[in-house]
């Protein structure tokens, strides 16, 4: 947090403008009670942000600022990134309004890097969209990890559960071939450390779901398992001391007796465990990017064109993105504070 602040600075890019972005942002801070705790501040521009309050039918106050240092710590502000006018279609794929969301997370990005926010919190964007003018765009998580420190681990998170990924946004027909031991390795690694550094949990422990369906059978549905997940699991176990379990058939793994017997779940591939996490959690979760040494969360749910505009969208993933964001500052704060006792003693 800021030394000139006693409020967490969030930083909240504006996602697509033609979509639900804006409304959830805008409905999210018209409770006064969230400037309790944090600052927010969109990078967007004031015209963009009238046209969507418009809309809405409670209204909330912004404050316009031209430079980062000059917040309100009472209003959400917003910082201009742009001055022209620009055509919002409600519910359009648009490639022009990509390229403001584009230029949103840039100028994001810039005061992540500068310390001039605490967090960031990144609504849904379009990345055909943004690809139209930025082709090597593939999303959030891997465009931070360009920018900052660390190797990313994309984190969903709700009441319910926590579950990462070994392969992320990558055809389906590829999966086996990216899955190895090393990179299994990798991902439990950032996973435990996470939980620890940035949930709070002393020896937290995770699951990790089989590739094939019901794990292998031994080998019958398939050889993963047996040749690269369970071996994986083992090293882990014995050289690193990590307490890890599995693989579990992911088709049976999802109940609620199972999932609280654990801190953390390894799925192999997207949607293996975003259909679980997606249909228990929807309304509660937050996407956040793991392993790196910022904070950014994002709600689960996407650009919502089909109800764009109709003053329908529920913030509730939104606003979730925002405390969990401002938590794990906190208990990032206190594990170093922690450690830094304990080295010193």
């Amino acid at each position: 947090m800021k030394k000139n602040s006693k409020k967490i600075i969030v930083g909240i890019t504006c996602g697509d403008l033609n979509g639900i972005g804006m409304e959830v942002i805008l409905k999210t801070f018209a409770d006064k009670r969230m400037f309790d705790f944090c600052t927010p501040v969109i990078f967007g521009s004031s015209k963009s942000t009238a046209f969507h309050n418009k809309i809405l039918k409670k209204k909330t106050t912004f404050n316009l600022v031209s430079k980062i240092n000059n917040l309100n710590e009472k209003q959400l502000n917003i910082l201009n990134c742009w001055n022209e006018d620009i055509k919002i279609n409600l519910g359009e794929n648009s490639a022009n309004i990509g390229k403001y969301a584009y230029i949103s997370l840039e100028k994001a990005k810039e005061s992540l890097e500068n310390n001039q926010i605490d967090v960031l919190v990144t609504p849904p964007i379009n990345k055909y969209a943004i690809q139209k003018n930025n082709p090597n765009f593939i999303g959030h998580t891997e465009y931070l990890e360009k920018k900052f420190k660390g190797k990313s681990l994309m984190m969903m998170i709700s009441d319910s559960m926590k579950i990462s990924f070994v392969t992320s946004h990558v055809p389906l027909s590829k999966v086996s071939s990216l899955i190895t031991k090393k990179k299994i390795i990798e991902k439990i690694k950032i996973l435990n450390t996470s939980l620890i550094k940035d949930f709070g949990l002393i020896k937290p422990k995770i699951a990790v779901l089989g590739l094939n369906p019901h794990a292998g059978e031994d080998g019958i549905l398939g050889l993963e398992e047996i040749e690269i997940i369970t071996p994986a699991i083992n090293e882990l176990k014995e050289n690193h001391k990590i307490f890890v379990y599995g693989p579990f058939p992911a088709d049976s793994f999802f109940s609620l007796k199972n999932i609280k017997k654990f801190d953390g779940i390894l799925s192999m591939y997207h949607d293996q465990g975003l259909t679980a996490f997606k249909s228990l959690s929807f309304l509660d979760g937050v996407n956040y990017t793991a392993g790196l040494n910022i904070i950014r969360t994002s709600p689960v749910h996407g650009t919502g064109f089909d109800i764009a505009g109709k003053n329908i969208a529920l913030e509730d993933s939104f606003r979730k993105s925002v405390f969990i964001a401002c938590d794990i500052i906190k208990k990032r704060k206190m594990f170093y504070e922690l450690n830094e006792k304990s080295t010193n003693s």
